[in-house]
């Protein structure tokens, strides 16, 4: 509660200053509405109607951040990620209302219409920021930088959370490499750190320093059962106080037994097993199944002709027997016809 009520009280402090308002603290915002004063407006409004049109449209953005102080919703103070999301959407919705080339009275229409939407934008992402990325670290000090919607300033606001972010137990193996890491998800985030370091805890009282600098992890190579044991790692910070301790609680493990082949069953193992044949050569499965499809096609040939064969081979017996009956036919034709004309050759005596 003691993070968010000050800011409560600095953002209500604020509204005693001339407020510039969120997205007015960026000078893309008031370059806009300057070019929309003096290029736009003076070809689309009436001369006596621009002055009074641009006040309000700036009034309106000033107040983008008159929102409900909630410690959910709304504190007065904004992350630059939220900041530069809310004005290129603000920056988007102003280009297009103006490439629109709308004048007069619909322009004021459509433009107000816009800036209560980009307002309500605003809202859902500030909301989101304070539920999602204000404070995010779970345990301690985090210094995060933040923007002052009162007076467009950025300061480093405290995030403070217990220091001891609990005890991490690593299992190791003897001859290996131990791999401490001591960086949480937020450190990248917060300001004002310093240097990681790593001791090697030998009592309650009784430490000595292992490992000082920027990287978060410490690595032991090929540990022994020595190394085992209790380790903690702290990250300072530029102001009083550590950002986080981690204990770090080591087991050594027996080392890891790895069964050799002996050298003469593997050359037997070698000789027994076939060896891979190239992938030029078609594996045995790819050939015989063309040797099953070759003799697939040869049967169906086969088959063809004996098809053809019995065929020719009828008609040919069709045309036998025709020959056959057609010449059996002229000869008795012929015999009939021999005795007639025997008896018609008189007898000479």
């Amino acid at each position: 509660m003691g993070p968010q009520v000050a800011l409560l009280v600095g953002a209500l402090a604020g509204c005693l200053l001339p407020a510039r308002g969120c997205l007015m603290c960026d000078q893309r915002v008031v370059e806009a509405l300057d070019s929309l004063d003096k290029e736009y407006l003076p070809t689309h409004m009436a001369p006596e109607r621009h002055k009074e049109v641009m006040e309000t449209i700036r009034h309106t953005v000033r107040n983008f951040w008159d929102l409900p102080y909630s410690e959910d919703t709304f504190m007065g103070v904004i992350d630059e990620a939220t900041m530069e999301t809310s004005v290129l959407g603000f920056l988007r919705s102003v280009r297009l209302t103006t490439n629109s080339g709308i004048a007069d009275d619909t322009f004021v229409k459509e433009f107000s219409w816009m800036l209560t939407l980009e307002k309500a934008a605003f809202q859902r992402n500030v909301a989101r920021f304070q539920r999602e990325a204000f404070c995010p670290n779970k345990c301690g000090t985090m210094l995060q930088p933040l923007i002052w919607c009162s007076n467009c300033k950025k300061e480093l606001h405290v995030c403070r959370k217990p220091y001891d972010c609990g005890v991490r137990h690593v299992n190791v193996h003897e001859k290996e490499d131990m791999i401490l890491d001591c960086e949480l998800n937020w450190h990248k985030l917060s300001e004002g750190l310093t240097n990681y370091s790593f001791y090697r805890v030998w009592g309650s009282n009784s430490e000595t320093l292992v490992y000082e600098g920027k990287q978060p992890t410490l690595t032991k190579l090929l540990v022994s059962p020595e190394d085992a044991g209790t380790y903690r790692c702290e990250l300072g910070t530029v102001r009083s106080g550590p950002a986080t301790i981690i204990h770090f609680q080591v087991t050594v493990l027996p080392q890891r037994i790895i069964e050799e082949i002996p050298s003469s069953n593997f050359e037997t193992e070698e000789q027994l097993s076939p060896s891979p044949l190239p992938s030029e050569y078609p594996q045995p499965e790819n050939l015989l199944r063309g040797r099953l499809v070759g003799l697939l096609i040869w049967g169906c040939v086969f088959l063809i002709i004996c098809i053809v064969t019995a065929v020719l081979f009828f008609r040919y017996g069709m045309m036998v027997d025709s020959i056959n009956s057609w010449f059996g036919t002229d000869k008795a034709a012929a015999a009939q016809d021999v005795p007639k004309e025997k008896a018609a050759v008189p007898r000479h005596k």
